[in-house]
């Protein structure tokens, strides 16, 4: 536990994919005075959060050894790759780890089956999009009441079904009301 007053060490962190994830990641990162580069490859995406981010936003793809040499990758204390693709997050974590050598490389994943392989492979963290929305949805629903309905997409996808109980958090809410993670769709 950090003593009070001691002020936090000031990281180089690269942010692969400005999805809604890797926008909320970096402008909270910013807000913490560490410096951070929001990487995204979509020129539309790109040219919407410049405005707002300045500096704090470059466009390219993170998965080119280039890209990542040009944003500098070999002084980054973290690279987290959280593009909506778990294979390209992948690839953008070896190539920060064996070409450029950064201490600690964070990957998101949708597919639950990938995080072993994303381990072994020497990712350092892995965020398992599909465990965190499990875990809030059972947070507010009794898990034993849900029920798999249809799996797709080799396991990225999951329909479940549930009956709320009258003394559930959510009970009496429009599901419109109901916060959950931008990944999970109703």
């Amino acid at each position: 536990m950090a003593k009070k007053g001691a002020e936090k060490e000031q990281l180089f962190i690269i942010v692969a994919g400005a999805g809604k994830m890797g926008y909320n990641l970096t402008k909270l990162l910013v807000s913490e005075k560490h410096e951070v580069l929001l990487v995204e490859k979509d020129k539309e995406r790109y040219n919407q959060l410049n405005p707002e981010l300045g500096e704090n936003v470059f466009f390219g793809d993170a998965a080119e050894s280039d890209v990542l040499k040009n944003v500098g990758a070999n002084r980054a204390n973290v690279i987290v790759a959280v593009t909506g693709d778990d294979e390209t997050n992948l690839i953008i974590c070896q190539l920060a780890k064996i070409m450029y050598m950064t201490p600690r490389t964070i990957a998101r994943i949708s597919n639950p089956k990938n995080e072993d392989i994303f381990s072994a492979l020497g990712v350092d963290n892995i965020v398992n999009t599909t465990k965190v929305v499990n875990s809030l949805i059972e947070k507010e629903v009794d898990p034993g009441m849900l029920v798999p309905i249809l799996e797709m997409k080799g396991g990225r996808v999951e329909i479940v079904e549930t009956e709320v109980s009258s003394n559930s958090p959510v009970a009496g809410k429009a599901i419109k009301d109901i916060k959950l993670p931008a990944e999970c769709l109703i």
